[in-house]
């Protein structure tokens, strides 16, 4: 088996790191077992309960406490119980230990598929047929076996039926998540416009679901914050690490961390103040101004972006003639710089806009219809105009407009998409299941779904695992990969909760550093064993 690239520093650190996890796991495991297949007997564990009755002995007469072995054990630090082997330790964190391996499995077998010749690849072929052939099918799958109804009177499933209610936006999510990976599965360069839009859809909804959760929940915590950027960031930082890649090449990853961040601080930011409109009035037009005069002002870009070149620099190797290294950041950032703003004036209306929607509700069937109908008509009109006039032009010329539009197409569908009570009641449930693991297949597509062969190569290949016999692949291919990516929010969520707990500010404080020294640790002994070799020469 032939490995493409040096192999690197982090990679090494990332191994053994990952090494005495699973030695853990599996003596865990082992140890499990045995408990199991010889359940202690009744006195069985003399040497404890003569702890025990020694301490309750010196209780009584007034003396110091023992602690017990068992006791003095638990009062050491996690990691250096970890450190040593501590057999309860291991069973008290066994789910948590097996989490940590499963994850790591991942990232090796993402490795396996992508940089190295076990497995075949292939070429690129899109099919106009074959492409929508495919996506009409899932959504007559979809719509045959998993159309969920939300009972609009049942107190239980009240928030079910809400304009832009969470099943409604997971559904949104999934449709457009399912277009945009076989967009890049089989170069389907012509529909490069739409997924521009359904990007800035993403984006949006980062600005009117962040929005809502703080100023409807108020909950700035450092936990709160943590939880966030983890859920954002812990998947595809492991993924940079096992396959030597920027961080950019993932560029969807740090525009939802960047924009996570600028709705963050526009509502921490004198958050007592929030339940005034004036003051939301002010962070608008503030967070307004501060993307005009960084993306909008020449040269004002490079200057406060230059100090994060390290974390977001990038160029593909495959270009003969690379753009600059921020080129790309720049790029990405500035076609929905706007997007997230309008998610947010979005999120705060929606209360005002639900209520026109119930009043609307209970008037006179002929006047919904009359209402409902020229809103409809509008909507339509509006839709056909920017279709004819602005997605239907060449991409690059679409890209200059489309930082200021792309919240008309959104708004379309927003409207369409709630127009009657029905319409409301309805999601597909597979799309839904789809949209809550957007982020996964996002990333997972690189890997083993496509192929990059090398640092941070974009995935002009597809993995060939039945050569040959291109739909038999695709189908054997995509349910590996459904299946790794649904496996790993599972596990991402899981560790969150483990290692990012709310409430407890100390354990967590204590996480990050432990995190932290082992990093650091690990990475030096990591350029000590590669360069061990030429010391010894």
């Amino acid at each position: 088996m032939e490995i493409s690239g040096p192999i690197t520093p982090s990679q090494v650190s990332l191994l053994l790191g990952l090494l005495p996890v699973i030695v853990a796991w599996l003596y865990s495991e082992l140890l499990e077992h045995l408990n199991n297949s010889n359940p202690p007997k009744n006195g069985a564990d003399f040497g404890s309960d003569f702890v025990e009755n020694d301490e309750k002995i010196h209780l009584l007469k007034g003396g110091p406490s023992l602690a017990s072995p068992s006791q003095v054990r638990k009062s050491s630090p996690s990691f250096l119980r970890f450190l040593s082997m501590d057999k309860e330790f291991l069973l008290e964190n066994r789910s948590t230990l097996r989490s940590l391996s499963e994850f790591g499995a991942v990232t090796v077998f993402f490795y396996i598929c992508d940089r190295t010749n076990l497995f075949g690849e292939s070429t690129k072929h899109y099919d106009r047929d074959l492409f929508l052939f495919l996506y009409f099918l899932l959504i007559i799958v979809a719509a045959i076996t998993s159309l969920k109804k939300h009972q609009e009177n049942s107190p239980v499933l009240e928030k079910s039926v809400r304009y832009l209610n969470r099943d409604q936006t997971e559904e949104w999510k999934g449709w457009m998540q399912v277009l945009f990976v076989m967009y890049h599965y089989f170069a389907a360069k012509e529909i490069y416009n739409a997924i521009r839009v359904f990007i800035a859809a993403y984006v949006w909804m980062t600005g009117f679901g962040n929005f809502s959760y703080y100023y409807v929940r108020k909950d700035f915590s450092f936990a709160r914050f943590a939880q966030m950027m983890w859920r954002l960031n812990f998947f595809v930082a492991f993924c940079c690490i096992a396959l030597d890649n920027h961080y950019m090449l993932y560029y969807i990853c740090p525009m939802h961390t960047f924009f996570t961040l600028l709705v963050y601080c526009a509502l921490g930011l004198f958050n007592k103040y929030n339940k005034h409109g004036s003051v939301i009035a002010v962070k608008i037009v503030a967070c307004f101004a501060v993307i005009v005069i960084v993306w909008e002002v020449p040269s004002v870009f490079d200057f406060v972006w230059s100090p994060f070149a390290f974390l977001l620099a990038y160029n593909d190797p495959d270009v003969s003639e690379p753009y600059p290294p921020m080129h790309e950041w720049h790029f990405r950032s500035g076609l929905d710089r706007y997007i997230w703003i309008v998610g947010m004036i979005y999120a705060y209306y929606h209360p005002t806009v639900e209520r026109w929607m119930e009043k609307l509700e209970k008037t006179r069937v002929s006047l919904q219809i009359l209402i409902k109908s020229s809103i409809a008509t509008i909507c339509l009109l509006v839709g056909y105009v920017w279709y004819e006039y602005l997605f239907k032009l060449e991409k690059h010329t679409y890209n200059v407009y489309h930082p200021y539009t792309s919240w008309i197409p959104i708004t379309v569908y927003i409207v369409l998409r709630n127009i009657t009570q029905r319409f409301r009641n309805y999601t597909l449930a597979l799309f839904g299941w789809l949209g809550k693991i957007t982020l996964e297949t996002y990333i997972s597509q690189y890997h083993i779904w496509m192929r990059t062969g090398g640092p941070d190569k974009q995935p002009r290949k597809d993995l060939s695992l039945i050569p040959n016999y291109p739909m038999l692949n695709f189908l054997l291919t995509t349910a590996i990969y459904i299946t790794v990516a649904h496996r790993v929010f599972g596990l991402t969520n899981k560790l969150k909760m483990v290692f990012i707990p709310s409430g407890d500010d100390k354990r967590l404080m204590y996480n990050i550093v432990v995190a932290a020294i082992v990093s650091v640790t690990l990475y030096a002994l990591s350029l000590v064993l590669l360069n061990l070799p030429k010391m010894l020469l």
